[in-house]
């Protein structure tokens, strides 16, 4: 019978793990990074009347 507790005790555990793991994970993945708001690339406006 204590193999039997003791295995019981252990799928128990590694099951509970397993969940808290999950929710971390998934926690982590809806976290919104902070992000700047200036553009990597700019472009320059051609004057009006100019040609390319």
């Amino acid at each position: 019978m204590p193999r039997l507790l003791a295995a019981t005790v252990t799928v128990v555990a590694a099951a509970v793990l397993a969940v808290g793991a999950a929710v971390g994970a998934v926690a982590l993945l809806r976290a919104t990074p902070e992000q700047p708001d200036t553009p990597l690339i700019t472009y320059e406006q051609a004057a009006e009347g100019s040609t390319p």
